[in-house]
């Protein structure tokens, strides 16, 4: 099939590759020309793995172009994705801004039948407006549907996600739209969910809201379990053999964030609101996701002091998440920012995400490292702010060697307690007791959790 891509961002570059790969003929569209044209030379405006090497296969091959002229993408296509950015907005809402461009674009150049796709994340009804303002556009009486087609892509895995999915969602109104994207999605062998544009489009904030409530709940276990004397990630274990509850987005750290969803929970929270409804779960979801890294800085102030003007941290980690560039709401900058705002001087190293951080973060008080060893020269700490695996075999000889004192404030619960505190340093996790939680804090009870009470 012919299929045109308007968005060469994470979910438009993702898909165009994939589709391609099936076998389509697909072209990216992008208003953005030099984007256009690294992404053409094989320079990916994002990391992701396996990407780059997907992207310029499929245009060796011939299956794959891209142009910044969107009546010349669509001309020939059967199917058009609508893949532009929906970012969350000053009231929380999706800023549904570039959706309604594209829409209007789209019907200004209709010239034959198409089945155009939304699968930007966006709330209900926004098909139904779609198909309204591409309409009112038309230069001459065309027919075309609108699908709702949302994506379940994690970021540094969504290759994979997209190949081998666990559904494929089609909101649709007519079936011969649902026939199209039957045959789109030909190589697929996971369920088509086949229902009504709003159902669709409250599946994926549905989908996203519940995996956050599945975060912020561990982190809630976490901090009973730090006060009672259990350990959050053997309590997450034995949850998550039971298979109606399972293991994913049982791990408790600094809360969520990236570019889902953080915005994604407060738009269904949003939708909810317009609808005189008060979804207070959510609200608790947010409330609790805000308070982790709090918690984090606490366990920092409460060893070091208030005041961190005479302190270096070494800060590991500065995506979002483990294998992606992306630090959109990300939690470790904002941990990093709160310590420069203590004064603090911050070390910092990430494996992909450095140069997006120094465009966010600048350059005051922060040094930016070539590796994680260098990071930690002469800082008085470590933080552990990101699950990048690397970070999870750090040589702990040489840590020690290079920081000023043996402390470790581990974010995401990265490092083996025992061998860490067997090895000298005064360690500080997320929903366990540690030797620094026992050492800071004046309940003796802390010590008895920990170790056991002492026989006689």
């Amino acid at each position: 099939m012919n299929v045109a891509v308007i968005g060469t961002g994470y979910i438009g570059l993702v898909g165009a590759a994939v589709f391609a790969d099936w076998g389509h003929k697909v072209t990216g569209i992008d208003i953005d020309e030099k984007k256009i044209a690294k992404i053409s030379s094989g320079e990916m405006p994002i990391y992701e793995p396996g990407l780059s090497e997907l992207v310029l296969e499929n245009i060796e091959n011939g299956r794959l172009e891209f142009t910044t002229s969107l009546p010349q993408g669509i001309k020939n296509a059967e199917v058009v994705f609508i893949c532009v950015g929906t970012p969350q907005g000053e009231d929380g809402a999706a800023d549904l801004t570039a959706v309604w461009s594209v829409a209007k674009e789209i019907g200004k150049h209709l010239d034959g039948y198409k089945v155009i796709v939304v699968k930007s994340t966006v709330p209900v009804r926004t098909n139904e407006r779609v198909k309204q303002i591409i309409s009112e556009n038309l230069k001459t009486e065309t027919v075309f549907d609108v699908v709702s087609n949302p994506e379940f892509l994690r970021e540094g895995s969504s290759i994979e996600d997209m190949q081998n999915t666990d559904r494929t969602v089609v909101g649709f109104d007519s079936e011969r739209a649902l026939n199209v994207m039957k045959e789109l999605y030909a190589a697929v062998e996971a369920p088509l969910v086949e229902c009504d544009y709003r159902s669709a489009e409250m599946i994926k904030y549905a989908s996203n809201a519940f995996l956050a409530t599945k975060i912020s709940f561990i982190n809630e276990i976490g901090q009973l379990c730090e006060r009672a004397g259990a350990d959050v990630q053997v309590v997450a274990k034995g949850m998550g053999l039971d298979r109606r509850i399972g293991p994913y987005f049982l791990h408790a750290g600094l809360g969520y964030g990236g570019s889902c969803f953080p915005k994604d929970v407060a738009a269904l929270y949003k939708t909810s609101t317009d609808q005189a409804y008060d979804f207070k779960l959510l609200r608790s979801v947010m409330e609790v996701n805000g308070m982790q890294r709090s918690y984090f800085i606490k366990k920092i102030k409460s060893y070091f002091g208030n005041n961190l003007s005479d302190r270096t941290i070494a800060c590991l980690g500065l995506s979002f998440k483990s294998n992606t560039d992306d630090i959109r709401e990300s939690v470790s900058v904002e941990v990093i920012r709160l310590l420069r705002g203590l004064g603090a001087k911050i070390r910092v190293y990430d494996p992909e995400a450095m140069v997006n951080s120094k465009k966010e973060l600048g350059e005051s008080n922060i040094k930016y490292c070539l590796d994680a060893y260098e990071a930690m020269e002469q800082a008085d700490a470590l933080c552990l702010l990101t699950e990048w695996d690397q970070f999870r075999k750090l040589d702990l000889t040489k840590v020690k060697q290079l920081l000023k004192s043996p402390v470790i404030f581990d974010g995401r619960n990265l490092m083996d307690r025992d061998k860490v505190e067997k090895a000298g340093f005064t360690y500080f996790a997320v929903g366990k007791v540690t030797n620094g939680l026992i050492e800071q804090d004046e309940r003796p009870v802390y010590a008895i959790l920990r170790n056991g009470p002492k026989k006689s």
